[in-house]
């Protein structure tokens, strides 16, 4: 096989996404040597179209380290609206909680950061194979195959894995120092993208008696929109009129009308809670969907990501600056409290907003949804409560 070629480094990071490419920027700026590791190539990250509600932290913490696209790319959203049976609630961010979000997919801001990586000489890998880790309680080595066929051994002090849903990372946590909670909904979203114009200036969430709806905006003339359906549909399945035809019956009313075009893709997102707490084994520290996933609903996951690179980076800057480890000690607890605010936002919001299949008595279910969903949306306390969950939680 050969000897590999030995590279040392402050801080390994597995995996190039958004969590791991803000982290590599934030230590690169601080003098804080790293290199990332990423088993896809570039251009698939970049082609992985994901949703993209950026909280305002999560706004702040990209423009103050000089990544600022969103601020001319993005389209700040200062409300969203809820249609109950067709009829529209608005809820003002601003007035009720002086926050607002922004609407920039998330591989735009992969794009965003991988240039800036770029420019500044960062020491990113994509294509990477036959990637495996060691002596997490120690000295964490990232073992290696560039798209070249050399073969590398990376030697850090920490190792970050930020390896997204599918981590390699996690799974090297021995089991009896983790614990793993998982919650899967008894339903799916089917994605759309469409070629059509905006439908309405900010993002709809739509419940009715045939069930819930998403619609979300891409650009001027390509749109994003979801409804609820059963986790085993097989999109291929459905036409452009069978698939008009849900979204209408869950939003169009009192003079509204979505906008429609040809469907230009289609996909079955399925639902699923996970949390591994701690965040942190030994040397080795979990970040963003290696370590949690969220439904889609609450527009958590990407800003809860960002959120732990940010606590992440000022513990190991504080590490490698004066040597305590005493922030660095304390990121598991703290990343872990707002994860789980945001665990019960996504499923309050989910459960909120969608028609639960099991549910036994169905007629009371719906009634009682309602009647929640009347007690918040008529109070200024209730907006205000959706409001300062989907803006995002001020950081302690």
């Amino acid at each position: 096989m050969g000897d590999r070629t030995v590279i040392t480094t402050q801080v390994a990071i597995m995996g190039a996404g958004p969590a791991g490419l803000m982290l590599s920027h934030l230590l690169a700026q601080s003098g804080i040597e790293n290199t990332v590791v990423e088993i896809r190539s570039r251009r698939d990250i970049s082609h992985t179209i994901r949703a993209g509600i950026l909280e305002a932290g999560s706004v702040d913490l990209l423009v103050d380290s000089g990544v600022d696209n969103v601020l001319r790319d993005g389209h700040k959203h200062e409300g969203t609206e809820f249609r109950v049976n067709g009829e529209g609630h608005r809820i003002d961010f601003t007035s009720l909680v002086g926050q607002s979000v922004w609407l920039y997919p998330q591989n735009d801001v992969f794009d965003d950061l991988s240039a800036r990586r770029e420019a500044d000489g960062g020491d990113v890998r994509y294509s990477c194979s036959d990637v495996s880790t060691e002596d997490l309680a120690g000295q964490p080595k990232v073992l290696f195959t560039d798209p070249n066929g050399e073969r590398f051994e990376l030697r850090a002090q920490i190792l970050v894995g930020a390896d997204g849903s599918r981590s390699h990372c996690r799974f090297q946590i021995p089991e009896g120092e983790r614990t793993w909670y998982f919650n899967e909904y008894p339903f799916a979203w089917f994605g759309i993208l469409a070629e059509a114009p905006r439908s309405a200036p900010e993002l709809i969430y739509a419940t009715s008696d045939a069930g819930f709806a998403l619609i979300s905006q891409r650009t001027d003339t390509v749109q994003r929109m979801y409804f609820q359906c059963d986790p085993t549909t097989n999109a291929a399945d459905w036409t452009d009129e069978q698939i008009w035809e849900q979204l209408r019956a869950r939003v169009n009313g009192n003079g509204f009308e979505l906008k429609e075009g040809p469907v230009l893709d289609k996909m079955v997102l399925p639902f699923r809670s996970f949390v591994n707490a701690p965040m942190r084994y030994g040397n080795l520290f979990l970040a963003g969907d290696a370590a949690h996933t969220v439904p889609p609903t609450g527009a958590k996951g990407l800003n809860l990501a960002l959120h732990d690179v940010k606590l992440l980076f000022e513990g190991l800057d504080s590490f490698f600056t004066t040597g305590s480890s005493a922030l660095l000690d304390s990121y598991s607890g703290r990343a872990l409290d707002r994860v789980w605010k945001a665990q019960n936002f996504s499923y309050w919001m989910t459960t909120l907003l969608h028609t639960v299949p099991t549910e036994e008595n169905h007629a009371f279910f719906r009634a009682r949804q309602l009647g929640e969903l009347r007690s918040l949306l008529e109070s200024e306390h209730g907006r205000a409560y959706i409001a300062e969950c989907y803006t995002g939680w001020q950081t302690k």
